[in-house]
């Protein structure tokens, strides 16, 4: 595959809203032993891409400055190494940055092929969450089947890829969502009960649906708001797996007796600073457990819209505004 010199990417003037996002020529990226290089025909958007974007995340000292976490295209070169990948291949990846643009460079280790019957835009919506919930709920967390699981954000990317993983490994499913139409989605996918944050209160619920008893397992990606009825909703020997702070980052005048009376797990993650080895083993499991899942239809991204990669500042957009149910998706042509 002959390469070109220069390739569009989406440039950061200066932090701030959507608008200070542009499109512009740059170099094409170098490949590294261990990388392929991907010729990008489309990209997930992800909250971290608008914490990037807003300055409050910014990427590791050796990761592309470009934003984007997530790709799926076919593999233009290859690095010196490189034996599981060749020219030509369609793959989907979680990068270390470097998705908005028209190349962008994958760690082997977290590249995966498409799965069967896939196109790019359904691929390019799988690894960020795929890799972020198989993480947190089953690595750390270890669901299993039987378990009961409360998940917030159900309608998010995150929510829905945890909705239906949890689902198809065996446990039961809450959820919370801030509509009713968001509840019934997230009760489609599979939730058992959905909760309506904005007029009920999830932690009654849960003492309701469970007998007192609680969840086993809590993903949790609102953090200080939630985090003393998070506790207050799980069951003995019970885990609360953080793995965002929109609710803030802070929990002031909170009782942890119960933490200590339940014998509680409080732990969480983010994927950007895990070691290569890390995201390998993740990128091994979901071979292996999810991809059949994947193929076989049991388990699907939820694709809420697809835009053009010049509509970068819209996807934004639509991702802060929060009505979004599942993933937003840019594409690129040619």
């Amino acid at each position: 595959m002959s390469l070109p010199t220069t390739m569009r990417y989406i440039d950061v003037s200066s932090p701030g809203g959507p608008d200070v996002m542009r499109v512009v020529d740059g170099p094409l990226p170098l490949v590294r032993a261990g990388e392929v290089l991907v010729k990008v025909e489309a990209v997930g958007i992800n909250r971290p891409d608008v914490a990037q974007r807003q300055g409050s995340y910014p990427p590791p000292k050796d990761a592309s400055p470009v934003m984007g976490l997530e790709v799926a295209g076919t593999v233009a070169a290859v690095g010196e190494g490189v034996q599981d990948f060749a020219i030509g291949d369609k793959v989907c990846g979680l990068a270390n940055g470097g998705g908005y643009a028209e190349y962008c460079l994958l760690p082997v280790g977290q590249t995966l092929p498409w799965p069967k019957g896939y196109d790019a835009i359904k691929a390019a919506a799988v690894p960020e969450t795929f890799f972020t919930v198989w993480a947190n709920l089953f690595q750390m967390a270890g669901v299993t089947e039987g378990e009961t699981v409360l998940i917030h954000g159900g309608t998010s990317g995150i929510g829905t890829t945890a909705i239906q993983l949890a689902k198809a490994f065996g446990a039961d499913v809450f959820t919370t969502a801030g509509s009713a139409d968001k509840c019934a989605a997230c009760e489609k996918l599979g939730a058992k009960r959905a909760i309506n944050y904005k007029n009920e209160d999830f932690a009654a619920v849960i003492k309701a649906e469970t007998d007192g008893k609680g969840v086993d397992v809590i993903l949790d990606m609102i953090g200080a708001a939630y985090f003393e009825k998070n506790i207050a909703s799980l069951a003995k020997d019970g885990c609360l797996s953080i793995i965002a702070f929109l609710g803030g980052a802070v929990a002031e005048k909170v009782n942890l007796g119960p933490i200590m009376v339940k014998r509680l797990t409080v732990t969480g993650s983010t994927m950007r600073p895990r070691t290569a080895e890390e995201k390998r083993a993740i990128r091994d499991d979901l071979l292996s457990e999810v991809w059949p899942l994947l193929e076989q239809g049991t388990v699907a991204p939820v694709i809420h819209a697809v835009l053009p990669f010049e509509q970068v500042a819209e996807a934004h957009r639509q991702m802060e505004e929060s009505n979004h149910i599942g993933k937003i998706v840019l594409t690129l042509q040619g």
